[in-house]
């Protein structure tokens, strides 16, 4: 059995820009995400700041790139509403305004398209009307895509006799 509580211990701190690289090395992180694992870790605001400054100049930190990045792959690869990426997105520390600048025109299409797919995989059919509406809107579908998405997944039920 591993000793757990002796691990690291003589081990000494590392500074704020390799802790900051180390956590950048294995995912994406915001500035305000970035900032927040930092402070937890005990680093002075004045080291904090200072490694922030640093990574922008290094290229290795771009909040505007991060964020079109990720909410890309989410659009493009998940079920998730539009609403739901902008709020996972805001979870991740990136400010509203940014998020909301990734958000295309036009998302019906693609909103109908997720909502008609999220409706299939969740409900049998003749399932209740309201009760779809209500989950899909709940995943913060479109009103208009969900609704629509709904009627065209009625409309594929076998008809009762």
């Amino acid at each position: 059995m591993i000793n757990r509580t002796s691990r690291g211990k003589n081990r000494p701190k590392p500074s704020a820009k390799a802790k900051a690289v180390d956590l950048l090395s294995r995912s994406d992180q915001s500035i305000r995400r970035l900032t927040e694992k930092l402070t937890r870790k005990e680093y002075s605001e004045e080291e904090i700041q200072e490694t922030i400054e640093w990574l922008q100049d290094k290229h290795y930190i771009d909040d505007e790139a991060g964020c079109r990045r990720r909410f890309e792959y989410l659009y493009e690869s998940s079920s998730y509403s539009v609403k739901q990426i902008c709020a996972k997105l805001m979870q991740k520390g990136y400010d509203s305004s940014l998020v909301r600048s990734c958000v295309p025109d036009d998302i019906y299409a693609r909103e109908l398209e997720k909502a008609g797919r999220v409706v299939r995989s969740k409900f049998k059919p003749g399932a209740d009307f309201r009760k779809m509406q209500q989950y899909m809107y709940g995943k913060g579908f479109d009103y208009s895509a969900a609704r629509d998405a709904i009627e065209d997944y009625r409309q594929e039920w076998p008809e009762e006799e």
